[in-house]
């Protein structure tokens, strides 16, 4: 039996990405592969039940990248899903690969972002990417805005639908708008203001900000900040007691509550924290709880 999610607490049930529509909670795939999102899962087919279930439950973005293992969470996502439903949308992102020693390194060159696609297409078994997005990382080989050249050119010969960008500053947005249209920003956000390996891009309130103003979808990475926000101790833990949740659920709630272009991507290869996560959009917050809980309320 199919268990769609129920009405969204928080905002919107759904968002646009271009001229497709998703749920406002989508899924990332960045937790199925192995430790250090490296090699095989200790069990593929807990993985494979955890992408079904994460469909069962009515989530229908989910977000993965050929590098991811490398080459691990496309073929699983493949593997649990293809044929895959008709109103799935994968988005994907090109601009990084992985190095032997499991450091993550960029991989920006036009030749190198084309490689990436052709990956992509192949493992996920798709003729055309719903949405990819540019992931930026600095480095001294390419100008982002020949990366984003090289987006816009396999997006003209029809191997990508929408482009996205992620990592991104202000400038880079407003760059990327004037040359294309962009459908979505994946960039660091939570509750706890950062809480990953990667910095905080540029005045991460005001990107949030254009992209509202521009009706651009905001995807914000390590949205329970690789699992500190969590614990079951401390400020937020004692306000998800009085919201009757967990601290996940708050953590993510908070964060639909804060935009109405916030499209939250939770990732796990535990179906009882999908399940978690998924009970997120009934947890009801109004604004002034918004702004007591944002990290410099």
């Amino acid at each position: 039996m199919v268990c769609s999610m129920p009405r969204f607490a928080n905002g919107p049930e759904t968002i646009k990405l271009g001229d497709l529509e998703v749920s406002r909670l989508g899924f990332g795939a960045m937790r199925l592969p192995g430790k250090d999102v490296w090699g095989e899962p200790d069990d593929p087919a807990a993985a494979h039940a955890v992408l079904r279930r994460a469909i069962e439950l009515g989530i229908n973005l989910i977000d993965t990248a050929w590098y991811y293992g490398p080459h691990v969470a496309n073929r699983l996502i493949a593997e649990a899903l293809h044929p895959y439903p008709s109103d799935l949308v994968i988005a994907t992102k090109l601009g990084g690969h992985r190095l032997p020693d499991k450091s993550w390194a960029p991989y920006l060159r036009p030749e190198e972002l084309r490689a990436g696609a052709e990956e992509d297409l192949r493992s996920l078994r798709l003729e055309q990417l719903p949405v990819v997005h540019l992931r930026w990382i600095e480095q001294p080989d390419v100008t982002f805005g020949e990366a984003l050249d090289a987006m816009i050119a396999l997006q003209q010969e029809g191997k990508i639908r929408h482009l996205a960008l992620s990592n991104v500053n202000m400038a880079q947005l407003e760059h990327a708008v004037a040359r294309a249209p962009i459908v979505a920003v994946q960039n660091l956000f939570n509750l706890g203001g950062g809480g990953g390996p990667i910095p905080v891009a540029d005045r991460p309130e005001a990107v949030l900000a254009a992209c509202e103003a521009r009706g651009i979808a905001f995807l914000p990475f390590f949205p329970l900040a690789i699992g500190t926000l969590t614990s079951g101790s401390g400020a937020l833990a004692a306000a998800a007691t009085r919201h009757n949740c967990t601290p996940a659920q708050l953590a993510l709630a908070w964060l639909l509550a804060r935009s109405p272009v916030m499209l939250p991507i939770p990732g796990t290869g535990k179906i009882a924290h999908l399940d978690e996560n998924a009970g997120a959009v009934r947890v009801v917050l109004d604004p002034t709880t918004v702004a007591e809980l944002a990290p410099n309320g």
